[in-house]
């Protein structure tokens, strides 16, 4: 089974990534994005602590306030948004919020591994970390090259394993193609 499917074409077609210019691109912390799952506490104020999915369009749903738009910002910045936002329509006086993330969008591994699939996230997940979950690599797999798609990219990457870990974020599709040595 090769990457094929993905969009027709093998790895040779994609553009090229190291691993260093991988992490970069998630260095930065992370961003809540359309699927995560988080627990928003307003503190004293129990009808309005909940936990709540973020929508396809990147927004979050609460009581009393219009859908926030939080895709792309991090935890603190979403609870500044909800606090702003409780306290613009005067329903808190002096909102004190927090925003925890409770589950992260999962991962995808395919190709020639033992068990492709949908895989929970978790914070610090490395490429073969992620392989692991996976059952790991089939007799035939390429292990020094694999195709990454993740969100901040229009198209999939190609990249060349090194020794430095290849961190997987959430939602990335990890396809391992077939060796042909």
């Amino acid at each position: 089974m090769t990457a094929l499917g993905l969009s027709g074409c093998a790895s040779n077609d994609y553009p090229t990534s190291s691993v260093a210019n991988a992490n970069t691109t998630i260095s930065s912390g992370y961003a809540v994005a359309a699927g995560d799952n988080l627990k928003v506490t307003v503190f004293d104020e129990p009808s309005l602590t909940g936990e709540f999915l973020i929508d396809s369009a990147g927004n979050l749903a609460m009581p009393l306030i219009e859908k926030v738009p939080v895709a792309g910002r991090n935890p603190n910045e979403v609870a500044g948004l909800i606090s702003s936002q409780l306290k613009a329509g005067g329903y808190v006086l002096d909102p004190k919020v927090s925003v925890e993330v409770l589950a992260y969008r999962p991962v995808y591994v395919l190709g020639e591994v033992a068990q492709p699939g949908e895989y929970p996230y978790s914070p610090d997940l490395t490429f073969f970390q992620a392989i692991a979950k996976a059952g790991g690599f089939t007799p035939r797999a390429n292990k020094t090259m694999v195709v990454l798609q993740r969100s901040a990219w229009s198209t999939p990457r190609t990249i060349k394993l090194t020794d430095e870990p290849l961190i997987i974020a959430p939602g990335d599709t990890v396809i391992i193609e077939e060796s042909f040595l």
